[in-house]
């Protein structure tokens, strides 16, 4: 029988029985500010497990190891087993949330070339900005593997711009995680609306976790129409 592994705010991972694998079956569950604000988004992980399978191929096309080996059913993916690193490696193309705070920058400025920012991935210190100073007295990441981690964002980047763009979509800002298959670095966890900003190119309609965050309502109408617009894609 599996095993709960782990259970954190979007998503559950047991065991399999390659002890090489694991499932991640994500949730309905929604938080925001560190877990201060909670509900549920219907259907949310039924959305976020198609989502994360279809950019995982797509990116895996482009040349970008994951951990993805298949989609299980609606809310469960089979992955690879990782050593997972400390950091958040979040990507902006455009000003929002904590970058507006800091900046000073009107949201919804483009920025003249993307930013690529490193958060240590701690709750209990509320997943604080890093610079890469930090990241070495941490000994979160060496100097070589900090520049990798970075350069496979950017690439990361350049590929989704791309492939949203398609949709009809802006990609504002978005969260990755890597980590380690038998030491060789690999993109894991997720690429969905909790993890990404989205907005709609032509009305700048916002179709992610922010309408959680923000009770702007249609919640659940901006997840979907997300999946509807990838499943709807020709190419795929």
């Amino acid at each position: 029988m599996p095993e709960l592994l782990y259970e954190g705010k979007a998503k559950k991972v047991w065991t399999t029985s390659d002890p090489e694998q694991v499932e991640m079956e994500f949730k309905d569950d929604a938080t925001a500010f560190n877990g201060q604000k909670r509900g549920t988004i219907l259907d949310k992980g039924v959305v976020n497990a198609k989502l994360t399978a279809v950019l995982f191929a797509v990116l895996e096309r482009e040349g970008i190891r994951t951990h993805l080996v298949r989609q299980l059913d609606d809310r469960r993916l089979l992955v690879d087993r990782l050593e997972m690193l400390a950091l958040e490696i979040v990507a902006r193309n455009i000003v929002a949330g904590s970058l507006a705070q800091r900046t000073g920058l009107a949201e919804g400025t483009v920025l003249k070339a993307p930013i690529v920012e490193i958060y240590y991935k701690n709750d209990a210190l509320g997943d604080p900005l890093l610079n890469d100073e930090h990241v070495a007295v941490l000994e979160l990441a060496s100097p070589e593997r900090l520049a990798d981690l970075k350069e496979r964002a950017r690439a990361i980047n350049r590929i989704l711009s791309a492939f949203w763009a398609e949709m009809g979509i802006l990609l504002v800002d978005f969260k990755l995680e890597f980590g380690l298959r038998r030491g060789e670095l690999v993109l894991g966890d997720e690429i969905t609306p909790d993890t990404c900003r989205l907005w709609d190119a032509k009305t700048r309609a916002r179709l992610d976790k922010d309408r959680f965050r923000r009770d702007l309502g249609q919640v659940e109408e901006a997840y979907q129409e997300v999946l509807r617009r990838v499943m709807g894609h020709a190419a795929l």
